[in-house]
């Protein structure tokens, strides 16, 4: 038997956005692609809204 919200389901489209910063598994945070700090580049903030990364949600169960 099929659940009946599969009949309505639908994929998620793809959006076609690369961001601009990388996690680096050393510093344990996202950087720019030269070598800064995402989180302290206030541009990218108020654009994005925020740098996340699923790194913490790996690791930890609390997130």
């Amino acid at each position: 038997m099929k659940p009946f919200t599969l009949n309505y389901a639908r994929p998620a489209a793809e959006l076609e956005f690369a961001t601009p910063y990388a996690y680096d598994h050393g510093l344990q945070l996202n950087v720019l692609f030269d070598g800064r700090v995402a989180a302290r580049d206030h541009a990218l903030l108020r654009e994005l809204g925020t740098t996340t990364s699923t790194a913490g949600s790996k690791t930890h169960f609390d997130d």
